[in-house]
């Protein structure tokens, strides 16, 4: 009669246990915006099945910092105005555990900065140049794995799967 009871206890300490772990992964996998945009996408999309390297992850980390450094020097200042109240107000929904209806988590706001024909030039100049310096920090076979997934994007997409 008194292993019932015990192992009543056991069982509740340990989904106790369980619980918390959970709990704890689930406040720190959502990390700073500062962070995110700073490192490869872990766990999403082909990110996760790379294999990068920590000198990789750093260059590419060097790579993304050089290229929004840049980008912001091509705004104006009610421009960068603009981008900061929006970034404000994105994670005052993210800590309200919101989402607006419509648009992605993570894409860039530019449309409502009314850019100016030679400030899109820029802007698409510097991330091709990063998506250049990214491929060139990548190995033959990482390279491979990327291709591969973005041509089964589309099969993903109508499947449901937005990985």
């Amino acid at each position: 009669m008194k292993l019932k009871p015990l192992s009543l206890v056991a069982g509740a300490i340990a989904l106790t246990l369980t619980a918390t772990s959970f709990a704890v992964n689930a406040q720190t996998a959502s990390p700073s915006p500062l962070l995110l945009a700073q490192t490869p996408q872990k766990g999403r999309g082909a990110w996760k099945e790379l294999g990068l390297t920590d000198a990789q992850k750093s260059q590419i980390q060097a790579i993304r910092r050089d290229s929004r450094t840049k980008m912001e020097a091509v705004f104006t200042p009610e421009q960068k105005a603009k981008l900061e109240a929006a970034k404000q107000a994105r994670q005052a929904q993210r800590q309200a555990g919101q989402r607006q209806a419509g648009k992605r988590p993570g894409k860039g706001g530019y449309g409502d900065l009314n850019l100016t024909e030679a400030q899109k030039t820029q802007i698409r100049q510097i991330r091709e140049s990063e998506k250049q310096q990214i491929q060139a920090v990548f190995t033959p076979e990482q390279r491979q794995k990327i291709e591969q997934y973005r041509q089964n994007a589309p099969s993903r997409r109508q499947q449901g799967n937005p990985q």
